[in-house]
């Protein structure tokens, strides 16, 4: 998918800011038996088309009304993805300045995900 310039600009700036992983890395943090929530912050459609098992859907539209209800712990690590690792960036972001400490943007996104061998529903 082509991005316009300006959000490109956008997320590039949240990245600066925010933590990242990859699906190995999240994997590693499977492994290791990280208390992890995988939040997945695209749409309903898009959610409802495919996505990992136990992922918690909460959407980019929603989350920053939603989170602190749902997952009051600021310390809670929550590793986010969207389809391609952009609007988990801004998502990542958003929740930092919430006060989420471990908020984490996973690059590559469902892309990747749907590929990496992670139970999928």
């Amino acid at each position: 998918m082509d991005h316009s310039p300006g959000f490109l600009a956008l997320v590039n700036d949240a990245k600066a800011r925010i933590r990242q992983t990859d699906v190995e890395g999240y994997k590693g943090m499977l492994a290791q038996g990280e208390a992890t929530v995988l939040v997945d912050v695209r749409e309903d459609h898009e959610y409802a088309a495919g996505h990992v098992k136990g992922a918690v859907h909460l959407s980019k539209g929603i989350i920053e009304r939603d989170i602190e209800m749902k997952y009051p712990d600021k310390d809670t690590q929550l590793v986010l993805y969207c389809g391609g690792g952009f609007r988990s960036a801004l998502v990542a972001d958003t929740l930092g300045q919430m006060g989420y400490r471990n908020a984490i943007s996973l690059d590559g996104g469902w892309r990747v995900l749907k590929d990496s061998g992670l139970p999928l529903e």
